[in-house]
């Protein structure tokens, strides 16, 4: 029997099918996570993010163990917003997920430039100007992605902009499959 949430798509993807092929979030934002989440983000509580990826561990990988994948990347920050914060909340979720088959988890091969606009409170349109070519791939690891299929962790899924330019760039650079999994989804983008 095929889940059906695997088959659900919103308006907005079914007019303009993004790259991504598909998105597992835990969560909505405003459930009772969002806390431990801004804890983590924002105060830098690292232990949030053994409890968050161990609820994402107990709740999701049951369901997502089958999905044969060959990298497990995190959205990346800018190099100047990572020394601000100090770590990467993405990857401290990330390199936490306990995954059954082989999987590279690396915070090294996407990277993103450094962008000064805030984008918490942009519309969807913004969203999507604003985040067009702020990532790119390490040039260290060119190549590496052809014909994979790749897993994206992000703490966090508002308009879907960041996740879709990202697929675009994975795929850009050889990889089959983009699969997102977003510990938190907010209800009503933007």
């Amino acid at each position: 029997m095929e889940d059906e949430t695997a088959v659900q798509r919103c308006l907005e993807c079914e007019s303009n099918p993004p790259y991504f092929d598909e998105t597992h979030c835990l969560d909505r934002y405003d459930g009772r996570l969002q806390s431990a989440l801004h804890q983590l983000k924002y105060q830098g509580r690292l232990a949030c993010a053994h409890g968050l990826a161990s609820a994402w561990n107990q709740l999701m990988m049951g369901s997502l163990k089958n999905i044969p994948a060959n990298y497990l990347l995190p959205v990346p920050l800018s190099q100047i917003k990572l020394c601000t914060r100090g770590f990467n909340q993405s990857w401290e979720l990330a390199r936490r997920i306990r995954y059954t088959n082989p999987i590279n988890k690396n915070p090294h091969i996407l990277l993103r430039h450094h962008h000064t606009q805030h984008q918490a409170n942009e519309n969807r349109v913004n969203r999507y100007k604003a985040i067009q070519d702020m990532f790119y791939i390490n040039p260290q690891y060119k190549g590496h992605l052809e014909s994979a299929t790749v897993i994206v962790f992000d703490d966090v899924m508002t308009s879907g902009a960041t996740l879709n330019e990202i697929a675009r760039v994975l795929k850009d650079n050889g990889a089959s499959r983009v699969i997102n999994w977003v510990l938190l989804r907010t209800l009503r983008p933007t």
